[in-house]
């Protein structure tokens, strides 16, 4: 059965046939990582889940450096036995303050597990775990980062706001997700989230396809509709 879904999500990306916006993401965040990641890169997969990300990035930088994030005891495993030797991959969550959390892990959906509940499409069948809180600067330290991928089912801006110094130093191409259903339980204001990114770390924001075809960066009001209106939520944040 694994395979199967496996070779039909691989049918439908190269296809192009976008029957759900996720399949879309999966497309064009691989399209994009083929256009910014080299040999050398050095990336990091934070949410990093089964791999499939990590997978990518280790066929396209395989002489790079790279970090992977995954709290749920179960998929860290499976992953520190997988990529042992390939890639250094962590147990921990990523945020901006270092603690010991209660994280949800949503047992019957397992890519919606996160720091704090969110909207879920399922009656989901949550465990609660302790896990331990990290920052993406205490943990990469002074390494140069090229690419970043952020999945945490709306902590986006804790990842952000604790890798800080990477973003400004290194200027990174930072593909994550933000939508509203998982992001307003953290608190998290649009405004806020765009005026970080843009001023802080002086990257520009996208929308995925936006940023394959050229076009101009985000202003801060289509970003903040997108988000209040649950329109697109993948976004790449960029240098000019």
């Amino acid at each position: 059965m694994k395979t199967l879904k496996n070779f039909l999500r691989k049918f439908l990306r190269f296809f192009h046939l976008d029957i759900t916006k996720n399949l879309k993401y999966d497309r064009l965040t691989e399209v994009i990582m083929k256009k910014v990641i080299k040999p050398d890169s050095n990336c990091v997969d934070v949410g990093c889940h089964k791999g499939e990300i990590l997978d990518i990035i280790l066929k396209l930088a395989p002489q790079g450096k790279h970090f992977a994030f995954e709290p749920v005891p179960l998929f860290y495993k499976a992953l520190n036995h997988k990529y042992h030797g390939k890639a250094l991959v962590f147990d921990c969550a990523l945020s901006d303050v270092p603690s010991t959390s209660e994280f949800q892990f949503v047992k019957n959906a397992p890519a919606y597990s996160g720091l704090k509940k969110r909207e879920y499409k399922v009656e989901p069948d949550i465990e609660i775990i302790q896990v331990q809180v990290k920052t993406l600067d205490d943990v990469v330290g002074d390494s140069m980062v090229n690419f970043i991928k952020i999945d945490v089912e709306g902590g986006e801006f804790g990842v952000l706001r604790g890798g800080i110094k990477i973003l400004k130093k290194n200027k990174p191409f930072v593909v994550f997700e933000f939508g509203i259903g998982s992001g307003i339980n953290y608190g998290t204001v649009p405004g806020d989230f765009y005026d970080f990114i843009t001023s802080e770390t002086k990257l520009n924001i996208s929308l995925l396809k936006g940023f394959l075809k050229n076009k101009k960066p985000l202003t801060k009001e289509e970003f903040v509709k997108n988000y209040n209106n649950s329109g697109e939520y993948y976004f790449i944040a960029h240098p000019e």
